[in-house]
């Protein structure tokens, strides 16, 4: 019987989020449209958007402070309906936290982020990794899993995930299941050739498949038997585009392990994560626009 439990390791985040109409020069006070506050972080968000998507096994990895913002993050996610057993609160730590402007003509944003504690796996939390079906990692999450020994060759029971949308130290995709990285990235490891030579190139390294984000222009997918898509965006009202990679994430791996009994063909996956993260930047945050698997599925037909 397949493991139909997923496990996200990695980061999570408060975030303070304004919705300008033009980012701010130096010593300029700008008024803002709007202004939340909202839980992120990559790994968190993709297990947020796996969960809505209708996986009912989610479990969290991470660490966050002792302090009120890790109270609420873990809140944020225990109301998503997320197993939060494998969040430590550290004494002493801030938990990770950013402010983000968002500029209202564009959709873009700019970060600026203060990490949290540092994540190191103990037992109970490795216990997380070992029997799920898939296990989902960001720059923070990869390093921790391997940290403890654990790599796409010695994880017996697990498939492993990884986003490398931001940049991981030593990183390697050989044995990795599901290598998504965006277009951006792919270029930092593998040189300036046309996306094509990249995919291969990640191929070359190892990757079983790798799903290359590209934006607005949506996602290019191979894998090493040879097949290849290229799926465009879905094309919706767009507030800010922050979280929509990692919600992507989180709904690609849910369209996964929902359907791997029935080989799932990968051109459909990666459509139902597109329109996921596309349905997603409705919001100013990263997470309140997530939307549900049947809000997925009812647009699929226009994708």
């Amino acid at each position: 019987m397949a493991h139909r439990a997923a496990t996200f390791i990695g980061t999570v985040t408060m975030d303070a989020i304004a919705l300008v109409d033009a980012y701010p020069a130096a010593d300029e006070r700008v008024l803002a449209r709007d202004l939340v506050t909202a839980g992120g972080g990559p790994a968190a968000t993709a297990a947020v958007a796996a969960a809505r998507a209708g996986i009912a096994d989610v479990r969290f990895v991470g660490a966050v402070g002792a302090d009120e913002a890790g109270e609420r993050a873990i809140a944020d996610l225990t109301d998503a309906g997320i197993d939060v057993s494998g969040v430590r609160r550290i004494e002493g730590e801030p938990t990770a936290s950013s402010v983000i402007i968002v500029d209202h003509g564009s959709g873009t944003r700019a970060i600026c982020g203060r990490p949290g504690p540092r994540l190191t796996l103990d037992a109970e939390q490795l216990a997380l990794v070992g029997d799920a079906g898939w296990v989902h990692v960001d720059h923070v999450g990869w390093p921790a899993l391997t940290g403890a020994g654990l790599t796409p060759t010695t994880t017996e029971r697990s498939r492993i995930s990884v986003d490398a949308g931001n940049p991981i130290e030593d990183f390697s995709p050989k044995g990795v299941d599901l290598f998504v990285p965006t277009e951006a990235a792919l270029a930092r490891m593998y040189g300036d050739g046309d996306l094509p030579a990249l995919l291969d190139a990640a191929l070359g390294a190892g990757a079983r498949t790798v799903v290359a984000t590209r934006g607005g222009a949506g996602a290019v997918a191979a894998t090493e038997d040879g097949q290849r898509v290229d799926v465009p965006a879905h094309r919706g009202a767009v507030l800010s585009t922050l979280g929509a990679g990692d919600v992507f994430h989180g709904a690609l791996l849910a369209a996964v392990l929902r359907d791997s009994a029935h080989a799932t063909a990968l051109a459909d996956a990666v459509r139902y994560a597109t329109v996921a993260a596309g349905l997603s930047c409705r919001a100013l945050d990263g997470r309140s626009g997530i939307p549900s698997h049947d809000e997925i599925v009812a647009h699929l037909p226009a994708h």
